[in-house]
């Protein structure tokens, strides 16, 4: 069973591992109300996407 000869420094291996970062996610505003979204996703708060509405949103009742 093959071995590795000398055992890789710390560098080298944080080195591999550079580009496993996460990012945070893209966001854009909804033209509708303002909030944040997901790009091409329909809009969670006013359930709009493109300008029309695609998603029926329960209104919060006043008490």
């Amino acid at each position: 069973m093959a071995v590795p000869k000398k055992r890789h420094s710390s560098a080298r291996r944080d080195k591999k591992r550079s580009h496993q970062a996460l990012s945070a996610p893209n966001l854009d505003t909804c033209p509708q109300c303002g909030e944040t979204k997901r790009p091409h996703h329909a809009c969670a708060v006013c359930g709009t996407y493109k300008g029309r509405e695609v998603i029926a949103i329960k209104e919060e009742f006043e008490e």
